[in-house]
Formats: C-alpha cells, structure tokens, sequence
C-alpha cells in the first residue's frame, strides 16, 4: 500500500467515526423482559394500594354516617 492510500484510508476512517458520533440511532434503548416484568409489577402495586385506601376511606365514611346517625 503506498503512503498517500494509506494517509487517505485512515481520513476517511476518521471522517466515518465522527460522523457516526454526530448521527446516534433514534432507535429506545431496549428493555429486557425481566425489566419489562420489574416496571409493571411496580406499576401495578401502586393501583393496588390507591384501591384498597379508597375501599377504607369509604368503610370510614359509612362508619362515620352510622355513628351520626344513632
């Protein structure tokens, strides 16, 4: 390979590299299934927690209606 080919070849190779720095993928970072599953469970053990304080919030109210009531 002569000097100039090879002065060449390692420009462009540069040149190739720092464009693909300036232009990332658009693409989401991929999530593993067990991470996927992680995220939901914690999702959903807030909306479990929301009913079930809701539930008691309402026992409190019809126990609070009762006693005035009597």
């Amino acid at each position: 390979m002569n000097r100039k080919k090879k002065i060449n070849q390692i420009y462009k190779q540069k040149q190739k590299k720092a464009n693909a720095r300036l232009h990332r993928s658009n693409k989401p970072r991929y999530i593993s299934k067990a991470e996927r599953a992680a995220l939901e469970a914690q999702e959903a053990e807030p909306q479990v927690n929301e009913e079930a304080v809701a539930v008691v919030e309402l026992d409190e109210e019809s126990e609070a209606t009762q006693v005035t009531a009597e």
